[in-house]
């Protein structure tokens, strides 16, 4: 079956200071399956969705009956960070025996990178579907389309009803699951990344392309409430200053899918973004950004390694220095796909948190490329879809 675009048919760390100023398969995804269309209303500031985005979390790893293995149980996890920002400790799913859960469904049973490829297929689809219609109706030539692999851990934040001993998964443990708020953690261990490094040249066939560091300045604009700039900047190191060179408006998110992965130690979420470049800035109004950025000072002591004196961490009533993050990333890249490794160290001034993470993420160019063509045949993307997740999951602890 071949595929056509809409717009070519023919009907229609806790101990640092902050920088304040001083002073799945069908049958179980009925169970699993949130995905529904999101609006920026109640949205954190950060994360914007299109007003037709699809959310969906499922599991793979399940048993014979489409049910989670005995092993697998809800834990509290200990983490200060999301502790303060949830206010209480978030909950994760854990298999105490990943080997036996993998055993238990048979040989009959479909590879799990077969089972995210027919949740993620139809969603993509129409993901892009709605992402066409809007740049065809918007005429945003300048937007162009990211699919990006993620890899981290689906948490769960309950209420103070909910209790944070260990959660076994039975039918209670199921209901009790589907009404919790989730999040996606993306900080990884570093054996994990370092297993990544160590196999960048042999099996995700990519090669180095640089390494970055850089500063991005997370700004609030008064007359964009819902929207948040991101002011991608380098150091002058001879004057010790930050340099602008990119102002960003904050990605819009089309499509995410979660997985949790109960055979493996890490989660995967895939996500469909767009991302913009401003370009009809006028010059007051980049005056005003760039007075921002150069009253930065430059302090390493500091979580997101910038700071502000007082009074000068906003520009009039216009715009105000929201968040800070110090990244550096390299990136490996190839004609299909391209890696990033990346630290980053953010902190968050609307909520006066902060944290430290080391973040694995795989664009997936190849995908983007044939769903971009006029005449799609589905069965390719989906192949394609395939073999990217086979990579993946081999990827995965």
């Amino acid at each position: 079956m071949s595929y056509i675009p809409p717009h070519k048919r023919q009907s229609k760390d806790p101990d640092r200071p902050s920088p304040i100023p001083e002073s799945l398969p069908r049958e179980f995804r009925r169970n699993l399956d949130t995905s529904s269309s999101k609006s920026n209303q109640g949205r954190s500031f950060k994360i914007v969705y299109a007003g037709r985005a699809v959310t969906l979390w499922f599991a793979v790893g399940l048993d014979d009956n489409n049910q989670f293995p005995s092993s697998v149980h809800l834990e509290p996890v200990p983490m200060e960070f999301i502790e303060r920002k949830f206010g209480g400790k978030p909950l994760a799913l854990a298999n105490r025996n990943p080997v036996e859960s993998a055993q238990v469904g048979g040989s009959c049973m479909r590879k799990p990178w077969e089972s995210i490829a027919e949740n993620v297929l139809p969603n993509l689809l129409s993901s892009f579907e709605n992402l066409r219609n809007e740049v065809v109706c918007q005429k945003l030539e300048s937007v162009k389309p990211t699919l990006v692999a993620r890899f981290g851990k689906i948490l769960f934040h309950g209420s103070p009803s909910i209790s944070q001993e260990t959660t076994t998964m039975d039918l209670a443990g199921e209901t009790t699951l589907r009404k919790l708020k989730r999040s996606f953690y993306t900080s990884v261990p570093n054996s994990f990344a370092e297993n990544i490094m160590g196999e960048v040249g042999r099996k995700i066939e990519v090669d180095f392309e640089e390494e970055k560091d850089l500063y991005h300045v997370k700004l609030s604009d008064a007359t964009q409430p819902d929207s948040t700039l991101s002011c991608k900047c380098s150091v002058m190191k001879e004057h010790k200053k930050l340099q602008l060179y990119k102002v960003e408006l904050n990605p819009v998110r089309h499509m995410v899918v979660d997985t949790s992965c109960l055979d493996k130690s890490l989660d995967l979420r895939l996500m469909l973004y767009t991302k913009g470049i401003l370009t009809a800035l006028t010059d007051e109004e980049m005056e005003s950004i760039r007075n921002l950025i150069n009253s930065a000072v430059l302090d390493p002591d500091v979580k997101g390694g910038l700071r502000w004196p007082l009074g000068f961490a906003s520009s009039g009533n216009r715009f105000s220095v929201v968040g800070v993050w110090h990244t550096i990333a390299k990136a490996y890249k190839s004609p299909s796909r391209r890696l990033k490794v990346r630290h980053a160290d953010r902190f968050d001034f609307r909520t006066s948190t902060g944290e430290a993470s080391r973040e694995i993420s795989l664009k997936v160019k190849n995908i983007v490329s044939l769903l971009q063509e006029e005449t799609v045949e589905i069965s390719s993307v989906s192949d394609m879809l395939k073999d990217t997740l086979r990579l993946i999951w081999d990827l995965m602890l």
